[in-house]
């Protein structure tokens, strides 16, 4: 079987075509679900809880606490919504210096978040960890 130059053509022109539209995609899918620094808060070991502000105007469907400079044993995390409602996560693991949760699925569609509290134990840390909130589109 052998293939015309015209044939050769127009299967070289549709691969390539076929290839860009998954890569369009697939830019398009990383573009949404990609994960937005949107706040941190400095860990200070003489008060049990903090509060990350959030201040933009996006919808998020999930999110993910991350530690640096010093392990956290979280108790209690409660994220607060534009709309006025709280749902409180389930976190109570004491995540290690440079660890994160799991990702937290949020309830709803794209909720709008105004805050996260969250409420840990109290050690003696070397230097003043930090946790850093992530969202995710």
């Amino acid at each position: 079987m052998r293939f015309y130059r015209g044939e050769r053509v127009a299967c070289i022109v549709s691969l390539i075509l076929s290839l860009g539209a998954v890569a369009g995609a697939q830019r398009h899918y990383e573009e949404e679900s990609r994960w937005e620094q949107l706040g941190r808060a400095y860990v200070d070991g003489r008060v049990d809880h903090d509060r990350i502000s959030v201040n933009n105007r996006y919808g998020y469907r999930a999110l993910q606490l991350g530690v640096k400079g010093g392990a956290i044993e979280f108790q209690r995390v409660v994220v607060h919504f534009e709309n006025g409602a709280d749902h409180q996560l389930e976190i109570r693991d004491r995540i290690p210096d440079h660890g994160k949760t799991r990702v937290i699925d949020l309830p709803g569609d794209h909720r709008r978040i105004r805050s996260v509290e969250f409420w840990y134990s109290k050690e003696r840390w070397r230097a003043k960890p930090y946790v850093n909130l992530w969202g995710r589109r």
